[in-house]
């Protein structure tokens, strides 16, 4: 494996890991309701552009996912999709970047 694969795969573990903690110990202070935590999210003007910014970074990785797998068959690179949306963009795309990089 090359340095540049190990470096995104240590970004994605990175980037599951670090907000999933600050997820974690919001849901175990604030009780575990998903629509409570979108509300926190949307607190104040900066946190809702913050947010905002985040979304249409994940749309368009997701984009960008879709198309090259259609060009290139490597079908492998669709598991950072549900990586995106279900953890976040700190992982999807050092997890996209890791698999796209795979010797073929």
């Amino acid at each position: 494996m090359t340095p540049l694969r190990m470096l995104y795969l240590a970004l994605a573990i990175w980037g599951a890991i670090h907000p999933m903690y600050y997820f974690v110990s919001w849901f175990q202070e604030n009780g575990w309701s998903l629509m409570a935590m979108v509300d926190a999210w949307h607190v104040n003007a900066a946190a809702s552009g913050l947010v905002w910014d985040l979304t249409i970074a994940a749309i368009t990785l997701t984009v960008w996912i879709i198309a090259e797998v259609a060009m290139r068959r490597n079908w492998i690179g669709l598991i950072a999709i549900p990586a995106t949306f279900c953890i976040g963009v700190s992982c999807g795309l050092p997890l996209y970047l890791f698999l796209r990089t795979r010797p073929v």
